[in-house]
């Protein structure tokens, strides 16, 4: 195969992903399918495994976007028309996945320098491998308010001293947790307060302050639109999603560290790919030291290998979660969350029923 070729091929690809969130495409089965979640994400993804690993091993890959979640993983491996072969999760999604039988299971002992270079956690489970740390933060509009500018979580729910509405990915995961963070709990008793009514009721209370300003949002790539139209002053984000708008666009926006929700994401198989023995060498390239390394200078996550952390760049490092992690940093507890996500996803949409605000929100300005 002619690797320039296939680099403008994969390379056409990526814009159609980064161009949709809707887009997907019928896949042949010799092809290695990896999907992941679009946008900066993707465009890393293609520049740091799928261009270099078809490069490397003369065989093709393409990738497709998903919005999270296992339903279309459950449907696949159920319906036994599995046409995804390796999946970017999040791991309370990979946990429960696991626990379905949806996942292959993986074998860590074939992992280089493993386990003595993963950071803790990274091969917490036998259904996928750790790549690297993410985090939820918030960002907001540089140009929003008078005076002094937000620092704590605290703020986030402060619409009197910092007026404006407010992102949040419609998902009870993060959201509840800074909520609790704002009420006063501190993060080491967070899940703990969660796990009783009082916690919940006391959460949603905290929510309720800004019911009215919330605007709701989906997509990795929606916070930074919507902090730079000033449709919303503040927002929760994936702080990956914020580093090109903020280092390449200019775009007026800054981050918040305090009470940063940070987690693992895993690469898995689903159990039953047409293509096992290329999903098996995909998920080593991909989480070896220089792949981890080559995605950090992409996007800003941090490698779950020692090894790659130490060859990111100095200018890169000031980016990542793993440089930011602090006392008011809460571990994302995905255990937790695995176990707990169907009753209080259905409440938290409850909740959500009654308010138009992430519709009346549009076009609003500060």
């Amino acid at each position: 195969m002619n690797n320039h070729s296939s680099s403008v091929r994969k390379w056409t690809l990526f814009l159609l992903i980064s161009s949709s969130l809707s887009f997907q495409t019928a896949q042949a089965h010799n092809d290695l399918t990896v999907v992941d979640w679009g946008g900066d994400l993707a465009r890393a993804h293609m520049q740091a495994w799928i261009i270099p690993w078809e490069n490397d091993n003369n065989k093709e890959a393409s990738l497709v976007y998903y919005g999270g979640g296992i339903d279309e993983i459950r449907d696949q491996v159920n319906t036994t028309n599995v046409t995804w072969d390796v999946v970017d999760m999040e791991y309370s999604d990979l946990i429960q996945a696991c626990n379905e039988g949806l996942l292959e299971k993986i074998d860590h002992a074939n992992y280089p320098n493993s386990p003595g270079d993963f950071i803790d956690g990274a091969l917490a489970s036998d259904c996928g491998v750790g790549v690297y740390v993410w985090s939820t933060v918030y960002a907001y509009h540089t140009g929003a308010f008078e005076g002094a500018s937000p620092t704590t979580i605290a703020d986030f729910f402060d619409t009197a001293t910092f007026p404006g509405k407010r992102g949040l990915r419609r998902d009870p995961r993060g959201t509840l947790e800074w909520a609790l963070i704002s009420a006063g709990v501190a993060p080491g008793n967070v899940y703990s307060t969660l796990a009783t009514e009082e916690g919940l009721d006391q959460a949603f209370d905290e929510l309720d302050r800004i019911k009215a300003s919330i605007v709701w949002w989906s997509g990795g790539a929606e916070p930074a639109a919507l902090l730079e139209s000033g449709e919303v002053t503040m927002s929760a984000a994936w702080n990956g999603r914020l580093f090109r708008p903020m280092t390449e666009q200019n775009a007026p926006i800054d981050i918040v560290w305090d009470g940063q929700v940070w987690e693992i994401e895993f690469l898995a198989i689903l159990k039953g790919s047409r293509n096992l023995v290329d999903a098996q060498h995909f998920v080593r390239y991909a989480s070896s030291t220089e792949s981890l390394a080559a995605v950090a200078e992409h996007i800003p996550y941090g490698p779950v290998r020692k090894t790659a952390q130490t060859r990111v760049k100095s200018n890169i490092k000031p980016h990542l979660p793993t440089e930011n992690i602090s006392d008011t940093s809460l571990r994302f507890d995905s255990p937790w969350w695995a176990a707990n996500i169907d009753r209080v996803r259905a409440r938290f949409e409850a909740w959500i029923a009654p308010s138009s605000a992430d519709i009346e929100g549009r076009g609003a300005r500060f």
